[in-house]
Order: structure tokens, then sequence, then C-alpha cells
């Protein structure tokens, strides 16, 4: 990755050191426990070096559309001795109308917590320049929730208790919404954004280097955190609702509800701040737009189509082999493990005047062949 190659090593005593997800080391593995829990252990990893870069890079900017977040959802949820949202409020008057009649005080509350909203938007919005335009989807596709969860609350106050059909059919259009803007456009765009990104900016001959920049590049961790937002929304948009819906006067006004609503709506802010994050730091080094392929060829930016280097099969099982054969014919193999030098079989490599092999061995079945076996050659007749 790019800006984040520039990240230091965690537990390095010089800020010039980089860190990168594959210098990430668990102190003890779940695979050592049981071989099929060896996906935890890429999770794991994956959320360590999150969490290590956040803290480096996390700042003033950070906090301050977190304070922000909590406040809003503070000032917007409680009453504050008031009793306005606990009392019912008058449920004849709506929009511009109950605003012009809500107490100094209430009124007051409102405004501030709106501000607050716009500072979190215009934050992120700053912080995250590649990212605004998934800004805005996801910023539509909150906002569709929470209508969807108003209305399913319009006409059925304990919902989803003693709800109807129609109930679900509102919600489960506006999680249509969300799903699709977060997953369909979303989602899509940072993982095939990413995909280019590698394919063109860390194209190397010896495949465990591209295999190792692939792994540096993990989305594992970004998508949980997309998915962890999308659930936070629905939590939030649902027990602000339930909270209010009760017709007035509210005698068992919940303080329970109120609290899970401002702290799942804490956290969903915190969630779409690191999807945002996210993408910007790995990928705003390079100036990427985040865009899916689709995207690309309606805008006339589709990446040109490049020559490929062929990859070395074994003739054994068809595992990929390290061997490389380019376009102009010439076949190029690494030296070792411990040099990064590459070059012609039988030649000495550059780095280390070591003979270059010209059998190797198949990383998959071990099966030790010549290196010309390992690439495709056209039927005699």
């Amino acid at each position: 990755m790019d800006e984040g190659e520039t990240a230091p090593t965690a537990g390095a005593a010089s800020g010039r050191e980089l860190l990168r997800l594959t210098d990430v080391q668990l102190p003890w593995r779940f695979a050592d426990r049981d071989e099929r829990l060896a996906l935890l252990d890429i999770f794991l990893e994956d959320f360590m070096f999150h969490l290590a870069i956040m803290k480096r890079q996390w700042r003033i900017g950070e906090m301050t559309c977190l304070g922000l977040a909590f406040a809003g959802m503070m000032l917007g949820a409680w009453d504050l001795g008031i009793g306005e949202l606990a009392g019912g409020g008058d449920y004849n008057r709506v929009g511009l109308s109950g605003f012009q009649n809500l107490s100094d005080l209430s009124l007051m509350l409102a405004l501030l917590s709106i501000i607050a909203w716009v500072g979190i938007f215009a934050t992120l919005w700053a912080r995250y320049p590649i990212m605004r335009e998934n800004l805005v989807y996801l910023w539509i596709a909150m906002i569709a929730v929470q209508l969807g969860s108003i209305s399913s609350h319009s006409k059925s106050p304990d919902f989803p208790w003693g709800s109807t059909g129609m109930d679900w059919v509102i919600l489960g259009i506006s999680n249509l919404i969300l799903f699709f803007l977060a997953i369909v456009v979303v989602h899509r765009a940072v993982i095939e954004t990413r995909d280019i990104h590698v394919e063109e900016r860390h194209s190397h001959p010896d495949p465990r280097v591209v295999q190792k920049a692939w792994r540096d590049h993990s989305l594992r961790a970004w998508s949980l955190s997309l998915g962890m937002w999308m659930i936070m929304v629905n939590l939030m948009s649902w027990s602000g609702s339930h909270a209010i819906a009760q017709r007035p006067p509210i005698v068992d006004y919940s303080g329970m509800l109120v609290a899970m609503f401002v702290v799942t709506g804490f956290l969903s802010v915190a969630f779409l701040m690191h999807v945002l994050w996210y993408p910007q730091f790995m990928l705003g080094g390079a100036e990427d737009r985040i865009q899916s392929v689709r995207a690309r060829e309606v805008a006339g930016e589709a990446p040109e189509p490049v020559a490929r280097a062929e990859q070395g099969k074994c003739p054994i099982c068809s595992g990929p082999t390290p061997a490389v054969r380019h376009e102009n014919g010439s076949i190029e193999v690494p030296c070792s493990e411990e040099c990064s030098g590459l070059g012609k079989p039988g030649t000495a490599c550059s780095e280390c005047d070591t003979v270059l092999p010209i059998r190797i061995e198949c990383p998959s079945c071990s099966s030790n062949t010549t290196i010309v076996s390992h690439f495709s050659r056209p039927e005699a007749w």
C-alpha cells in the first residue's frame, strides 16, 4: 500500500521503519490448536494491523469527529430535564410547525444536534477526499434506514410486536437501499479499485512478491467494519424510533432504549469513519479514484489492457511456480529466498553471482522438474 508504506513499524525504535500487514506477528495462533481455525488468525492479524495504524494516524480530526458524534447523539436524544421527548410532544404538529412549537431550550438543543451532524459530515468530507462520493452514498443509505424505521413505527408503535406486513415491507425496502449502496456500490468500488491498484502498481515477475502485495492490501477487516456499520445503523434507527413511538403521554419512556440509541449511533459514526479512512490510507497516496470497473468504463477511464507475463505451472500438479516467461519468450527465475535476484536459468545471478537453477521445486507438490516444462507449448501438429 502506498500511504501505509510510510507508516512506522509497531514497537520500532525509529519512526522511519515501515509497517506492513505482512509484518504483523501474533503472539499465539489459533491454528496451533486447530488448523481449521487458521482463518481467525488471518482476521486477527488484520485487526492488529488496523489498530496499530489507527493509533499512529488518527489525530485531532478523527477525535473531533467522534466528539461531535457523541454530542450530536446526546443533544438530540436526551431531554436534559425538559421533558419534551418523554412527554410525547404534540403529535398533531409535524415538520416546521413542530419545530416552531418547541420550547426555546428544546429548539436550541435540536439545532445544536443538527449543527453537530453537519460538522461530522464536513469533517469526513474534508479528511477523506477520495471517498467523498462514497460518503454521500453511505449517508443516503443511513437516512433511508432511519426513515424506514420511523415509517414502520408510525402505525405499529411496538414494532416489531403487533406489526403488519406493510411495516416490514417498508423497512425491507429501506434495507435494500442500504444493501445496494453499501455493498453493490461502495464495497464493490473499493474492492475493484484495490484490485486495479495491486495489478498495476505492484506487478512483479516473482509471484511471492505479488502474493505479499495482495496480502498487504487485504480488505477483510474493512469489509467486516462495513458490515458492522450496517448493523449499527439498523439498531440506532430502531431504538431511536421505538423510544418515542408511543402515543402521548408516554408512561413507560425507556432510558435504556435512549442509551442504546446513543451508543449505537456513536458506534455507527466510528465504523463509518473507519470505512472511509482505510481506503484513503491504503490508496490515497497513489491518487486512485474509488470507482468500480463498470463506472470507469462509463467514464472512459477503464485501464488499458497490459501484456502479462506467463506464470509457470508445475507439469505434475499444475500449481503455480516462481518461474515466469515474458512476452519476448525470455524466462526468469528467482535466485533463492535469501536473495532477491532474478535472471535467466543457468546464468549468474546479478545480485550474488550464484548460478540460477535450471530445475525448480514445485511449492505445491514438491516435484523437481526442469523449468522449460513449466510453460505451455503449442502442439506439433
